[in-house]
């Protein structure tokens, strides 16, 4: 878990005993944010005091039509190509990638788990997820469940009118989470069991006993649309009494 990144954007999430939701995202995020002014990314700069060559800058451009047209970091590029309207494939330097590939869950750490509940606007509240780790005694690696609480402000995930503008709210909004019928990508399933309407401010994570092992907290300042700018992301390991802060910068293209 010191590998744990802030996020975005779905590591395999178990679809078992997942309950089956009649709304869709675009439904849950005006419900939870009321009429929000519509921003889209321009960059995100993330600058870490302990070890500045991990600086780096996101730039996002945007089509004449308003679609998403690049997303880059200064060194690599990925492409946003579109089909009809609709988003088909992005390419970068070194992969492209299908529409089945596009979701990636802002929650890298759960390799496996499930959405155990939602808060009342319909984010992931909590979720368990499953880590091997070596035991001394016993020799050999055993997994182990973990559980992590998720917070959230009460203000609208900065990344929704970005993601609509490359047309994924709409693949989001198209996902039928009914496992009766015919299955559908699991990366798709899974990125809309997971997205959140709110912007994401803390994780706790617990192991089997109920302990805090790790945590992040995320303080953020919000500009008149409530939308965020600057925050500090400090993420504390209680186990290694290790703890790690990131400051975050976001600029828009209203």
């Amino acid at each position: 878990m010191k590998n744990f990144r802030l996020p975005l954007v779905c590591a395999m999430i178990s679809l078992l005993n997942i309950a089956c939701s009649e709304e869709t995202v675009t439904d849950e995020f005006e419900e939870a944010n009321g009429n929000v002014e519509r921003k889209v990314i321009k960059t995100i700069s993330y600058v870490s005091p302990e070890h500045p060559e991990d600086n780096t800058t996101v730039y996002f451009t945007y089509n004449n039509d308003g679609s998403l047209n690049t997303v880059s970091n200064g060194t690599e590029t990925s492409i946003f190509i579109y089909e009809d309207s609709a988003l088909k494939t992005i390419t970068g330097s070194d992969d492209n990638l299908t529409i089945e590939e596009l979701y990636q869950s802002p929650y890298e750490a759960f390799e496996i788990g499930r959405v155990v509940s939602y808060d009342n606007n319909g984010n992931p509240e909590v979720i368990e997820f499953f880590e091997e780790e070596w035991d001394e005694g016993y020799g050999d690696y055993v997994t182990k469940l973990y559980t992590a609480s998720l917070g959230y402000d009460d203000a609208p995930n900065p990344f929704y009118y970005t993601m609509e503008s490359a047309g994924l709210i709409d693949v989001l909004d198209n996902v039928q989470l009914n496992f009766s019928m015919t299955p559908q990508s699991p990366e798709i399933v899974q990125a809309r069991l997971l997205f959140p309407v709110n912007n994401l401010s803390q994780i706790i994570y617990r192991n089997e006993e109920g302990e805090m092992v790790y945590s992040i907290n995320a303080d953020f300042d919000y500009d008149e649309d409530n939308y965020p700018t600057t925050g500090t992301i400090t993420a504390v390991s209680v186990m290694d009494s290790d703890q790690g802060i990131v400051s975050v910068h976001f600029t828009y293209d209203d």
